[in-house]
């Protein structure tokens, strides 16, 4: 898990900058940058990848990676192997499957909140009684 021992992150060798639109899926491996505007689903090829999801970004499609930073926009499923941060102006609609969850204050998801739990290939809901990690990120203000 994240919390535990932190693994080194996988390096963003991929950007897709503000101004550029994408239509289609993409797929990335170890890390991607998104500043632009995707029409499509990203995957990652593997578990180990990072994609980061920045505040100019709009999403619309699934986005599913090992470990998700979003503090733009994503309207669609997102899936996060390992662990999801919501920055503090992401904004989410549908469903999020995580590891683990860090929310800032300000983020919003519009849709289930869908803990995954270890070792899991597919995304599933508390019946088997796991239990999820929920880290609160500390407000910044006085």
């Amino acid at each position: 898990m994240w919390f535990g021992k932190r693994r080194k992150q996988p390096p963003i060798r991929s950007l897709i900058g503000e101004g550029t639109v994408v239509r289609g899926e993409v797929q990335f491996e170890d890390g991607l940058r998104v500043d632009g505007e995707i029409e499509g689903d990203i995957v990652a090829t593997g578990a180990a990848s990072l994609l980061v999801i920045s505040e100019n970004a709009r999403i619309r499609g699934k986005v599913s990676a090992g470990h998700v930073i979003i503090n733009g926009e994503v309207s669609g499923p997102v899936e996060a192997l390992e662990l999801l941060e919501l920055q503090p102006k992401a904004r989410v609609v549908g469903d999020v499957h995580y590891g683990a969850l860090e929310m800032h204050q300000g983020a919003t998801i519009q849709g289930a909140l869908c803990p995954r739990s270890a070792g899991q290939e597919t995304p599933a809901l508390l019946e088997n009684g796991a239990k999820p990690v929920l880290k609160l990120a500390a407000s910044n203000e006085a």
